[in-house]
């Protein structure tokens, strides 16, 4: 009969199952730095050299980095996700951005429903606090902060919805927002209304998740984006007018 002796799995495969499962569920996020292999030794409960072993075999896999006299770091795994090209192709298309924004609409709208029912007390205050820090940078007219919070606070959104595909892509996809790539998030708040029906929105999204009501999230959502659109566009046609106006000008000005 062709059966085996089972043998005790290896105290350095469980530990390459656990950080391997952090890595997916985007709880030990790329660039994050280990703790010191005294530490997570002690934490794990195996030895140094199982801990290395483990370590080594993660390294191996391109999941772990080595950065001398630093520590071992989670290893950038969402950099593959865009070529160099594909983004300068973008960056050089405005026609990208709304692409963007609706593929942002559809997929952020599921995840806020699935925060509302699958998100975990601890995931819905996480979200929270997020849009607290949101009130209190608002109040302080600090658009940088406000920006960046803004980008917390979805992916917060994605992070509770618990699905690992979709949140690594959308983390993926915020990293380029960052850079400026699609566009400049803090134009969106430089102008006091925008940002007033900004916060509200994100109030509405917030309220409708600590109510564990998915359709409400999911709707909030739409409203949300679909005003980043609509913003952007009105942005996009007064700098047309405005490069169109500085022409003629300067045309006048020849004559």
């Amino acid at each position: 009969m062709p059966f085996q002796r089972i043998e005790a799995e290896k105290l350095s495969h469980s530990v390459v199952r656990q950080i391997e499962q952090l890595i997916l569920r985007g709880i030990l996020k790329p660039g994050e730095r280990l703790p010191s292999e005294r530490e997570l030794s002690e934490r794990l409960g195996v030895s140094r050299p199982s801990l290395r072993e483990a370590v080594a075999e993660l390294q191996s896999r391109g999941l772990l980095a080595t950065r001398a006299g630093a520590g071992i770091y989670v290893a950038d795994v969402l950099g593959s996700a865009f070529s160099p090209a594909l983004i300068r192709l973008f960056a050089a298309h405005e026609e990208a951005v709304f692409d963007y924004i609706a593929f942002r609409r559809d997929l952020e709208s599921i995840a806020a429903a699935r925060a509302a029912t699958y998100g975990s007390d601890t995931d819905l205050k996480v979200i929270d606090t997020v849009f607290r820090k949101m009130e209190a940078a608002h109040s302080k007219r600090n658009p940088s902060d406000e920006a960046e919070l803004d980008a917390e606070f979805h992916l917060a959104i994605i992070e509770a919805s618990h699905n690992v595909i979709m949140l690594h892509m959308m983390r993926s996809m915020f990293d380029l927002l960052r850079e400026g790539v699609f566009f400049n998030r803090q134009i969106m708040f430089r102008n006091r209304t925008t940002r007033d029906i900004l916060l509200e929105h994100h109030r509405a999204i917030n309220d409708a998740l600590q109510a564990r009501d998915p359709e409400a999230a999911r709707e909030a959502v739409v409203v949300h984006l679909s005003l980043i659109e609509r913003t952007l566009e009105s942005q996009k046609k007064a700098e047309a007018n405005e490069a169109v106006a500085r022409l003629r000008y300067a045309h006048e000005q020849d004559r």
